[in-house]
């Protein structure tokens, strides 16, 4: 089963199950829901852009994506998707714990390879484009985990085990060392991985800016420019969005006030709730839940 990830966020679900830790999603964003927001995961992933366009940021730096290109995102790697919003954009990922490949065997395979990209001290191509060398066995191995996950026929979870280490095999000779990139931009990630995580636990209570720069012990100001630079948007902003999607996971999940809702969702003012609902959304909470509820 397909799951969207339009309004998940994807640290707080669980990928597939203890045995097969392998789960596929189909993410849509559009005018109404244009951006999966900044998170990490313990899984990798990979994605092929079936439809549209749209802009990855992956560890602090955009990255242009288009129908049929393909992304891999490492474990515990910070990434977030805005996309074009004409057309459609939607993409096919796989998401899988690097232990299904063996990353927690004493083996050659898991020292030199699997363990080292998974604590990112090996950063593999984020992005593979038409033009990029590996592509072609890159697309065919998409095709193939894509044909074995919809049919399920007999041996699919060994073959598709055999995909992704072929697919980490074609990676490597791409990768490069972790010497490579800047201390400043590991130093920042990991700065925006704090703000983000204490917003995930705290939206519902009052958040100023002070509170959230002197996570980075940052000044107010300088604060504000690094979390516009890197998140494409400012801080009670984006508080603002993850509100918002609670709130629709809430009505997703059978909530039926309004009122109870947004005030478990960090909305004091019951109006103003309405108001940005319906800007985000493109309908008011009550259209919202008649709609799902359909």
């Amino acid at each position: 089963m397909a799951i969207s990830l339009s309004l998940d966020q994807k640290e707080k679900a669980k990928h597939g199950e203890q045995l097969f830790p392998l789960q596929c999603y189909v993410t849509n964003l559009s005018a109404t829901c244009p951006a999966v927001t900044a998170h990490w995961h313990d899984e990798a992933e990979f994605t092929m852009i079936t439809n549209g366009g749209c802009t990855y940021q992956i560890q602090l730096c955009p990255y242009s994506a288009d129908a049929g290109d393909l992304i891999f995102v490492p474990p515990l790697v910070l990434h977030s998707i805005h996309a074009d919003t004409d057309p459609v954009m939607t993409s096919e990922t796989y998401v899988f714990h690097m232990n299904y490949l063996g990353m927690g065997n004493a083996d050659i395979c898991a020292v030199k390879y699997l363990a080292p990209l998974a604590m990112q001290k090996l950063i593999p191509p984020y992005i593979i484009k038409k033009e990029h060398p590996i592509y072609g066995d890159a697309l065919s191995i998409f095709q193939r985990l894509s044909q074995l996950y919809h049919s399920k026929s007999i041996g699919y979870e060994l073959k598709i085990k055999s995909l992704l280490l072929e697919l980490i095999a074609l990676l490597l000779p791409f990768c490069q060392e972790d010497s490579a990139f800047s201390q400043l931009s590991n130093e920042h990630t990991s700065k925006l991985k704090a703000v983000l995580e204490f917003i995930e636990h705290h939206y519902a209570e009052p958040l100023s800016i002070a509170d959230l720069a002197s996570i980075c012990c940052f000044s107010e100001y300088h604060f504000m420019r690094f979390f516009k630079k890197y998140m494409g948007e400012s801080a009670m902003e984006y508080v603002r969005n993850i509100r918002l999607e609670k709130a629709a996971e809430l009505f997703e999940q059978g909530a039926e006030s309004s009122l109870e809702v947004s005030l478990s969702c960090g909305f004091n003012n019951l109006s103003y709730f309405h108001r940005e609902f319906k800007k985000k959304y493109g309908m008011t909470p009550g259209t919202f839940q008649r709609k799902i509820n359909i």
